[in-house]
């Protein structure tokens, strides 16, 4: 699981979605992810290597259409109450997927609300829910401000945990919402299995699956 919310305007917001995937130095440790967590005293070398050279919007509008498609990739991303959230289901410690979500949400942080740092935090939980705030189960904290972003070993997640209250709900709005589509499916037609659940406006922000040409 990978989850923030970053205070922004709706402006920001859309301009942060047609930006590049930042440059790893945008992150000033990238090989501390997992310093003072569960995994602390693992360090990450080439991880980074197979992080995707895309957009915010390129990125979650490919794993929207997987999720339409029934593979296990959920995707909640809003703007939402002078916010945007993010709140992601990865099958596994998926290196690839999980480390371009971090840097594209650390590059949000250039178009932040003010200053100050939010919490993107990374967890592994199957049932895809928040742990409570001092549970140490935690994997990894990116603190992510305008002036770039940084691991840290130690944070109080209070506050980044009561944030992303709803969009857990959402999460597990959206993944009620498929189960009830896959069993309603006609699996004897054989055709393929697909749902437009997963870009229903509860869900995405209609921008981000919107032709930025366009």
């Amino acid at each position: 699981m990978v989850a923030a919310r970053i205070p922004m305007t709706r402006d920001a917001f859309e301009r942060w979605l047609d930006t590049a995937t930042p440059d790893l130095a945008v992150i000033a440790d990238p090989g501390a992810v997992f310093d003072g967590w569960f995994w602390d005293g693992r360090r990450v070398t080439d991880e980074w290597d197979d992080v995707e050279d895309t957009t915010p919007r390129g990125f979650f509008a490919e794993r929207i259409d997987a999720g339409c498609a029934g593979e296990p990739e959920i995707t909640v991303l809003l703007h939402r109450e002078g916010a945007l959230e993010a709140y992601l289901f990865h099958v596994g410690y998926d290196q690839p997927a999980v480390h371009t979500a971090m840097l594209l949400l650390a590059g949000a942080g250039a178009l932040r609300s003010g200053p100050g740092e939010d919490a993107v935090l990374f967890w592994a939980e199957t049932s895809g829910s928040l742990f409570a705030p001092d549970d140490e189960g935690w994997l990894s904290v990116l603190a992510v401000g305008p002036g770039g972003a940084r691991f840290v070993a130690e944070h109080d997640l209070t506050g980044p945990v009561a944030g992303l209250a709803v969009a857990q709900e959402r999460f597990f709005a959206l993944v009620e919402r498929q189960a009830e589509d896959e069993e309603g499916w006609d699996w004897d037609s054989g055709d393929p299995f697909r749902t437009d659940t997963p870009r229903d406006p509860s869900f995405v922000d209609p921008a981000v699956l919107s032709d930025p040409a366009g």
